[in-house]
């Protein structure tokens, strides 16, 4: 038997997968890590903690498997998005991770904006302005953290880190590049305006490459410490919202997939770079010929943990003493809850939102509370909350790709039958749960493959995925959805002049903070 594994270093865990050549799971280890949140709008991780995550993954499931020589045949990445760590002149970090959900660069992005520099490199990098991207953060630490700005001879993510740490060079392949909002996707380089932007140059920045690139010669120690012959090849890889298209069979044109983990996405595949003249998708390299095109949202399943945890806490411990899944029993309490939560709505904008508002400055809310209302209704309204907004996402992306002929949907929502069907009921489409759990690491572990030439094609992804589930639209929650979706929508508008002044005020009288795991 031949095997890869796939690496998806995610937001708050690493996953390690090791799949047989024909797509199946045959060892999983999943390693958790803090995010540190010390100040208003931060959202940091320390690189070395992550580093020791993924060493620690490999190790457990190299010693698990027990493979014999030449049976393993291969490593591939999958990386979160829009990371940004400083390094000094011998690698060493003057920064922990800076991730997609620091905010900190607010200011910045509305400069960009405004005075129209952002849609110009909009429409060269494919990559929405917001405080997420690295083009963003280098702005705000070149204005308000200069000193430390002046130090940094490197400019890298947690990939690019994780590379130099196990083979000593530096190298970034196109997908993540393309997000950082630096990287030209029609001349696949540098964008020359965004460096100027951000005040730095291209000899600052790790070479490209491609996603299929391999590389080899790990360090003795570390190979030593895993368990694995340094000869063993590693495949860049591309960042995890196009693996998770790839590794759900959502790559052929039309159909997409629909992703709520910790944060969301809705994406769907190209054969080439397309741009929204609106600016609310972004457009990000697979592979040649593959680019996704989406939209991502900051809130997913990070606001149902909000929701057990400040208004189900009593809850929360009874599921403990229990034994039984927190999430699972509060959904059962949401689902006595007639579709549209009885004209409660939540805008589920916890953690400010990107797409499709690009608003890094929203807020969550309730609207239509009356005293009839229960925590009950309010657990569904904002389970609703976060589909609504991933519709709204759809409608945007509908009018740069066309309509979606099927939905295939992942992350850790899809293990709720009640948040299933609503997908299914909102989006009035069937809605398909491929049978892999792991849907980024299989996308990493099948481009390892092609790259390494186990597969002829990316699209032989098809064999290794079975279906679990498919939900069909009921047309007893039409009327209640086709009516509460565009008040949603109206809302969204109407509240945005206000968002920029409640999160200043916020701002100026912070709430406390923690770190959380």
């Amino acid at each position: 038997m031949d095997y890869m594994i796939g690496v998806d270093i995610g937001t708050t865990s690493v996953k390690t997968v090791l799949y047989d050549t024909k797509g199946k799971m045959q060892g999983y280890s999943n390693n958790l890590y803090p995010l540190y949140q010390d100040v208003p709008d931060m959202a940091e991780e320390d690189p070395d903690e992550i580093f020791s995550a993924i060493i620690d993954g490999l190790t457990t499931v190299m010693r698990k498997a027990d493979l014999k020589d030449g049976q393993l045949h291969g490593v591939s990445f999958s990386a979160a998005m829009h990371s940004l760590i400083l390094l000094d002149e011998n690698h060493k970090p003057l920064t922990r991770a800076i991730t997609w959900a620091d905010n900190r660069a607010v200011k910045y992005a509305d400069e960009l904006r405004e005075n129209g520099v952002g849609k110009q490199l909009y429409e060269k990098t494919g990559t929405p302005i917001h405080p997420m991207t690295p083009l963003s953060k280098l702005i705000w630490l070149r204005n308000e953290k200069p000193d430390l700005f002046k130090q940094a001879r490197w400019f890298v993510g947690i990939k690019e880190y994780v590379i130099y740490k196990l083979f000593g060079t530096l190298q970034e392949d196109y997908s993540i590049a393309n997000a950082t909002g630096l990287f030209n996707i029609f001349k696949m380089d540098w964008d020359d305006q965004a460096l100027e932007v951000a005040g730095i140059t291209r000899d600052q920045l790790p070479k490209l490459v491609d996603t299929t690139d391999q590389i080899s010669g790990m360090n003795q120690d570390y190979a030593g410490v895993i368990g694995m012959d340094p000869k063993t090849p590693f495949v860049m890889g591309a960042s995890d919202g196009p693996l998770a298209n790839l590794g759900v069979d959502a790559i052929t044109p039309g159909v997409v997939a629909v992703t709520i983990g910790t944060s969301g996405a809705v994406r769907v595949v190209t054969d080439k770079p397309k741009i929204d003249p609106k600016g609310r998708v972004f457009c990000y390299y697979l592979s040649k010929d593959h680019w996704v095109v989406g939209g991502p949202v900051n809130n997913g399943g990070i606001v149902f943990r909000w929701v057990r945890d400040q208004l189900f806490a009593p809850e929360k411990i009874t599921a403990e003493q229990m034994q039984v899944d927190s999430y699972d029993l509060l959904t059962e309490i949401a689902s006595k809850v007639p579709a549209g939560s009885d004209g409660l709505i939540f805008h589920p904008f916890l953690g400010g939102e990107r797409a499709p508002i690009w608003d890094a400055n929203a807020r969550g809310s309730f609207f239509g509370l009356t005293r009839t209302h229960s925590r009950a209704h309010m657990v569904r309204a904002a389970l609703e909350g976060i589909v609504y907004n991933l519709y709204t996402v759809m409608l945007a992306l509908e009018e740069v790709v066309g309509k979606p002929s099927s939905i295939q949907a992942t992350g850790g929502f899809a293990r709720s039958a009640l948040w299933r069907q609503m997908l299914a009921d909102i989006f009035e489409q069937d809605v398909t749960i491929p049978e892999s759990p792991e849907g980024t690491a299989l996308g990493a572990a099948t481009l390892g493959m092609y790259a390494l030439g186990l597969i002829d094609d990316l699209s032989e992804v098809k064999n290794f995925i079975g279906v679990a589930n498919v939900h069909h639209p009921n047309p007893e929650t039409y009327e209640a959805y086709r009516t509460l979706v565009p008040i949603y929508i109206r809302l969204s508008r109407q509240l945005q002049s206000e968002y920029k002044n409640i999160a200043e005020f916020q701002r100026k009288h912070p709430q406390q903070v923690s770190k959380e795991k």
